[in-house]
């Protein structure tokens, strides 16, 4: 382990992570805005972040470099189609890194920690939204073991 990710350390975020956790939000909105115009102007919103870190099913992650906030990530305990299985999985999102500590390993560990609490919580599948054309994002996220599950598919009717 580089001494670099020996001061990475992931914590569970607590109310006054709020503002650095909007802050995280807003970053992860600016990455995807390329990928999807249909994305409002102005500002956006993906998340209720208060209540997702006081929710006792869900898990919100704070990764942090020397005691500094870097980055984040949060699992929620999610229904499952009704015809799948297993019936209830977790649900992961908000996945940031700030830019200068990207390619270190952070994401990483952020899903690491977020794949104990989902086991944890009697979880066995974790599931994440990607934007198919997101080609750094898909070759992260296939790097932690995940792999293509369902395409949605759009047609505009302008």
């Amino acid at each position: 382990m580089t001494e670099s990710a020996a001061m990475i350390s992931v914590r569970a975020a607590v109310p006054a992570d709020l503002a650095t956790l909007k802050r995280f939000e807003q970053g992860v909105i600016a990455a995807e805005r390329p990928f999807d115009a249909t994305i409002r102007k102005g500002d956006v919103t993906y998340y209720d972040l208060a209540d997702l870190i006081a929710s006792k099913d869900a898990f919100v992650a704070i990764a942090e470099h020397d005691g500094a906030p870097i980055g984040c990530g949060f699992a929620r305990k999610t229904l499952s189609r009704s015809f799948t299985e297993p019936p209830f999985h977790a649900y992961v999102g908000l996945m940031f890194v700030e830019p200068a500590f990207r390619g270190r390993g952070v994401n990483m560990r952020v899903l690491d920690r977020l794949e104990v609490w989902a086991r944890e919580n009697g979880l066995s599948d974790m599931r994440l939204e990607v934007y198919p054309t997101n080609a750094a994002a898909t070759r992260a996220y296939e790097k932690a073991g995940f792999e293509p599950y369902m395409l949605e598919m759009r047609r505009a009717l302008d």
